[in-house]
Parts: structure tokens; C-alpha cells; sequence
């Protein structure tokens, strides 16, 4: 396998000392890459927690230090860490309809949301497959609060989750492709050697003001929200898909 699937950059800084001592407590290097990958992929869904960070191109060793993440972020700590276990990975960017956003992201900052916002999955080379891994992207904790607001849901859109069966995501990993967003997917801009690439020619989500008021300002309320919800659930129980 080409050296272009475990290959660090800036973004996955795979050699980063925070990186390498949570592989070592984790004990990650003693596991086979299936028992690896599992293990992984649950860390990244439930220890880091679905919340929105400074910028999506920000690196793999920023995301763990903050403990919460996006689609894209999530996917950068995720290929960092299953790169330093030699496990290849490649990076799939998409955009989705920022309506699957809706109720994640409170109603009075939807006008600051671009109509169509930056997304990835990451594919994992396992067995002499490509694996669509996308399901870590909504904690555990906070996809139960949604799932008790709309208990007789199949087909979903809001609170960063589009799945065709709210109560039953694909979201259980065990050498499977795994989804919590794609059904929200509008463009497909294919697959990419890293997260680099694909930010150097598809830049990011906001630009000028706006985006350094998302900065600053607005992600901050957007956590508040996404912690309320986790923490409270939902008292709102009308979503239109």
C-alpha cells in the first residue's frame, strides 16, 4: 500500500506528543487493526463529543485538545489516529444542505449558515476494501436525547443527524461502513489523499465577517445549544424533514 494513505501532514500530526500518548494509554498498539479501528472509532464518536471548532482545517491534535468536533474535524483526529497505527485512510468531501443542521444549530443563526456546507467521511482500507466511515460524527448521548424527542421517526433531518431510521442510524461499527449524515449529502467532490488537499483547493465553510463571527461568536452559541440539548433534551418536538 502507497505511503500516501499513512503519510502524516500538517493536518494529520500524527507524531503530535498528545496524539501519541493517548494511542499509548488507550494501548491501541497491542490490538490488531480490526480490534484498533474498533476501538478507535468508538473513541472518536462518544469521547469526543459533537460540537462545532474554531475551523474545520484546524489539526488532528487541536481537535483531541478541544474534545468535541464536526464532521470534518472528527475525521481529521480520526485518520491521525489510524494513521499512526499504520491503518491506511483516505479523505471523501462532500458538501451537505445546511437543513440537516437545523435545530443543532439555533434557528436565529441559520441565516449565517451557507447553503451548502463542507463534508467527509473518511475510507479505511481494511481487508482489501474500502470502508465508508461517517457514523462517528453525533455522540452517543446527544443521539439519545433526539431519538427520545421523536420516538415514532423513520426517515430524519435536523440536529446534525439524516439517516433513513432515526431509532435504528447506521451508526454501529464492526467492520462496516457506517452513516449518520449522508442522506443530507448534495455534492460529491470524491476522494483526496488527506484533509489538506481537499481544504488547499475547496477552502472553507465562511469567509470575511462572517467568518470571524462563526470564530468568535456563533460556534460558541452553537456548543451552548448542542450541551443543552445533550445535557436536557429537546422540549421542541416538530422538525419537518
Amino acid at each position: 500500500m502507497s505511503v500516501r494513505y499513512t503519510a502524516e501532514t500538517a493536518i494529520l500530526d500524527y507524531s503530535h506528543a498528545s496524539i501519541q500518548s493517548l494511542i499509548d494509554r488507550q494501548g491501541w498498539r497491542s490490538l490488531s487493526r480490526e480490534q484498533a479501528l474498533k476501538s478507535i472509532y468508538y473513541f472518536v464518536r462518544d469521547e469526543i463529543r459533537f460540537g462545532y471548532n474554531r475551523d474545520d482545517s484546524i489539526p488532528a491534535s487541536d481537535v483531541l485538545a478541544n474534545g468535541y468536533g464536526q464532521c470534518n474535524t472528527k475525521s481529521t483526529l480520526f485518520m491521525a489516529l489510524l494513521r499512526a497505527l499504520d491503518i491506511p485512510c483516505r479523505f471523501h468531501g462532500f458538501t451537505i444542505f445546511n437543513a440537516l443542521q437545523r435545530g443543532a444549530i439555533p434557528t436565529y443563526l441559520m441565516p449565517f449558515a451557507p447553503k451548502r456546507i463542507l463534508h467527509s467521511w473518511v475510507e479505511v482500507l481494511l481487508d482489501g476494501e474500502w470502508l465508508n466511515v461517517e457514523g462517528f460524527i453525533i455522540d452517543q448521548a446527544f443521539l439519545a436525547k433526539v431519538q427520545q424527542a421523536f420516538p415514532n421517526r423513520t426517515g430524519f433531518s435536523g440536529y446534525g443527524i439524516s439517516v433513513p431510521c432515526l431509532q435504528k442510524p447506521s451508526n454501529e461499527f464492526d467492520g462496516n461502513d457506517t452513516y449518520i449524515q449522508a442522506e443530507g449529502i448534495a455534492d460529491d467532490f470524491g476522494v483526496f489523499d488527506n484533509p489538506d488537499g481537499f481544504y488547499s483547493k475547496h477552502g472553507s465553510n465562511l469567509r470575511g465577517l462572517k467568518k470571524i463571527l462563526y470564530r468568535y461568536v456563533l460556534r460558541h452559541l452553537m456548543n451552548v445549544n448542542v450541551q443543552r440539548i445533550r445535557q436536557n433534551g429537546l422540549t421542541i418536538k416538530r422538525l419537518s424533514t
